[in-house]
């Protein structure tokens, strides 16, 4: 009995059709793979476009199957129709689904026996090959003139009455600043979403995305994530500034998640458990004073992962937390740690990294400067 991969989605958000099409598409259509080839099915409007476009060996067209199926009798055609009929032509009888197919489909795929391969679908995904590598590195360049443009935002902002930052002759916000960055980025062929710009408190919550006026003599995260229109593959970078006076709390906590992340490049190889190296950064926070725990019904201090993989997905595995991974040469990790205190605010680095075989290797060149 023969068993195919079958996904049926859009490949604008299903990143495993993506990554086995290569083929960016905004509405469903069928994927499947069997005895090492794969098929797509695909409408008329989009059939010859996948067929110039798709790493795939065969399209097949789904009016085809429309037009047999309302010849032998079928008054109305439905996807799962087709389905079964193209399963058949390929003597399938089962197929092996991602957690995310619909289950409406797959009870209507009579005779097709469908079993749920648990996650990850496409486990060949967490080693990146040299051309997934360089799209993300691609990828990194559009978040760091992103963050060049947010930054010079706020460098170029004075500060006015009551410690407001002040730009073009209102107060700058969180969203100017976001607005700039998505522009920037936009313009190069990406898109930037949920760009966190967090002033002051704001940044205590590290998914924050930040609103409304900031001041200076505060740390502002400013976390981008754009994703590549063309590619399809996402980069991922913060930084954390003051405009005007860092306070030397700030200063001191800065230094710290400084150090953080330099140990935890230092540690990066093929092999090593992302846990160790999370555990290792807790280790050095504790050992310099900053407790992580909850403090006036609030977290505080260092409660997030250390790191997470990056691809066609802004959160992939493997990632460096509280669960013990061994990481692989060709895995892509962001490394950011960060440290959250009301009161004081947050800082927080990230960049993105390649391991390989005894190291690692930097995506990201952006400077770490604390004051502008």
């Amino acid at each position: 009995m023969k068993t195919a991969r079958l996904i049926v989605a859009n490949s604008q958000n299903d990143s495993n059709l993506l990554y086995l099409t290569e083929f960016f598409a905004p509405d469903p259509f069928v994927y499947f793979e069997v005895a090492g080839k794969k098929f797509l099915v695909m409408s008329d409007l989009e059939i010859d476009r996948a067929t110039k476009v798709a790493t795939v060996d065969r399209v097949l067209s789904f009016q085809k199957y429309v037009k047999a199926l309302k010849a032998s009798g079928v008054k109305q055609p439905k996807m799962s129709d087709v389905i079964r009929c193209v399963l058949r032509e390929q003597r399938v009888k089962a197929v092996e689904v991602p957690a995310s197919f619909p289950i409406g489909l797959a009870k209507a795929l009579r005779g097709i026996r469908v079993t749920v391969k648990p996650d990850p679908f496409c486990p060949e995904r967490q080693v990146k090959r040299a051309d997934e590598v360089r799209k993300i590195a691609e990828s990194q360049r559009l978040a760091e003139l992103g963050m060049g443009a947010g930054i010079n935002a706020i460098r170029m902002s004075r500060v006015g009455r009551g410690g407001f930052l002040y730009w073009r002759g209102e107060k700058l916000t969180s969203e100017h600043v976001q607005g700039v960055i998505g522009a920037t980025i936009a313009g190069m062929g990406g898109v930037a979403g949920w760009t966190i710009v967090a002033c002051g408190n704001q940044g205590c919550d590290p998914h924050e995305a930040g609103h409304g006026p900031m001041r200076a003599h505060l740390p502002i995260i400013i976390d981008i994530f754009p994703r590549s229109s063309t590619t399809g593959y996402w980069g991922d970078i913060t930084r954390t500034v003051v405009r005007g006076r860092a306070s030397e709390t700030v200063k001191k906590m800065y230094a710290t998640v400084f150090a953080a992340q330099k140990f935890a490049f230092g540690k990066l190889r093929d092999g090593v458990d992302g846990k160790t190296i999370h555990d290792g950064i807790n280790d050095l926070f504790k050992r310099t004073g900053y407790k992580t725990g909850r403090a006036k019904g609030r977290m505080q201090g260092f409660f997030h992962g250390t790191g997470h993989s990056v691809g066609l997905d802004i959160h992939e595995a493997p990632g460096m937390g509280g669960i013990s991974v061994p990481l692989k040469a060709g895995n892509v990790v962001t490394v950011e740690p960060g440290l959250y205190y009301w009161g004081v605010g947050g800082v927080r680095l990230e960049d993105t990294v390649v391991v390989q075989r005894n190291g690692m290797k930097n995506l990201t060149v952006f400077p770490k400067v604390l004051e502008v």
